[in-house]
Parts: C-alpha cells; sequence; structure tokens
C-alpha cells in the first residue's frame, strides 16, 4: 500500500483521469463538471418561488449531488486514513484577517471566472478540450493566464 501514500507519476494518473471522459460520456452519457453541480445544488435548495427561473430535474441532475459529496467524503478518507502525515486544512497564514480577506477574494474571482467561462477548469480542461470544445480552449488558456498573473501577484503581497 505504500504506493498509494507517494505522488503518482503522470503517465499513470493522466490516463486515469483522462478514461474518466469516455466512461462519463459512453456508460453514463454524462458531462463532468464541478461548477454545474454547484449551481443544481444552490438550485435545489432555493426558495420555490425562484425555482421557476432555474429548470431542476431531480431525476435527470440528482447525481451532481452525489459527485459533489464523493469528492467531499473522497477528500477526508485520503487525509484520515491514506496520508502519513498530519493535513491541516489550511496553512497557518490563512488563519489571520489578512488570509481570511485574501481566500474571500479568491473565492469570488474563481466563481467569477467560472460564470464568465460558463463552466470550471475541470469541465473545459478535463471534458471541454477532450471533445475538441473551441471555447474550452479558450477558457483553458484564459485559466492558465488567470493562475500565473494570481501567483505572481500573491507573491508581491
Amino acid at each position: 500500500m505504500n504506493w498509494i501514500f507517494g505522488t503518482w507519476p503522470w503517465y499513470i494518473a493522466g490516463p486515469l483521469i483522462g478514461l474518466f471522459v469516455p466512461a462519463l460520456l459512453i456508460g453514463a452519457n454524462k458531462m463532468l463538471g464541478i461548477s454545474s453541480s454547484f449551481e443544481q445544488i444552490c438550485v435545489m435548495v432555493l426558495p420555490k418561488e425562484k425555482k421557476p427561473t432555474f429548470p431542476f430535474d431531480m431525476a435527470k441532475n440528482g447525481w451532481k449531488l452525489y459527485f459533489v459529496i464523493g469528492i467531499g467524503l473522497g477528500g477526508f478518507i485520503a487525509v484520515q486514513f491514506l496520508s502519513s502525515s498530519v493535513v491541516p486544512f489550511l496553512p497557518d497564514k490563512y488563519f489571520t484577517d489578512a488570509g481570511f480577506v485574501k481566500l474571500l477574494i479568491g473565492g469570488f474571482c474563481v466563481g467569477f471566472g467560472t460564470r464568465y467561462a460558463n463552466g470550471c477548469t475541470s469541465g473545459h480542461t478535463i471534458f471541454g478540450l477532450s471533445i475538441l470544445n473551441p471555447g474550452s480552449l479558450k477558457a483553458t488558456i484564459g485559466f492558465f493566464i488567470g493562475g500565473l498573473l494570481s501567483t505572481y501577484i500573491a507573491m508581491l503581497l
């Protein structure tokens, strides 16, 4: 079991991630993306009078709730049972007022970018590029440029 504790090489992790695309498309006729899952969860908890503006079909989109729960549960299991050392939730520098402000601004930027690009990095970069969606290529380039700029700015602060 020692192999699971270390970092997997790209030539194993990459193809495993890549296999999810045909598995979802062919096996389940589903598209991958976490931002649409969060959007559907928000629609599920909206008051009933707001739901007509956001159509939601639980039979068609209910799997997204389990997808998000599975991501959280998988992260918890990995940290609690598969980690060889203690993994903090956040680095200590984020438990300050300045750290909170950075997280808040970063969260708003990620949320805005996700809505503006009409999808998240997993949806566009993993799934959209694999089905040759031109918009996903533009979004992925934008994600990388934004990530590089954000890292540069964060290093200056």
